[in-house]
């Protein structure tokens, strides 16, 4: 899924793409690998698929890296 992350102003601040990573406990993590190569770590799924606590991790960890909340992600299919 590639998506853009952007300011409460509309400036997209990164593009990139949503992935799932297989943690050492068998665990489903979100993170967000962006087009300049960073790696955004996100939360657990939960067993039965729900991504609210993960997605929320993930908003928690944009706010870390780009010092600003009320940002949006935008998720194109394609």
């Amino acid at each position: 899924m590639r998506c853009a992350i952007s300011s409460r102003a509309g400036q997209v601040l990164a593009r990139g793409r949503l992935i799932l990573h297989k943690g050492d406990e068998g665990e489903l993590r979100l993170h967000l690998q962006t087009d300049g190569g960073k790696l955004i770590e996100g939360g657990i799924i939960d067993s039965d698929g729900d991504m609210t606590s993960a997605s929320e991790e993930l908003f928690r960890q944009f706010l870390e890296v780009w010092g600003m909340s009320d940002l949006t992600l935008t998720v194109t299919v394609r």
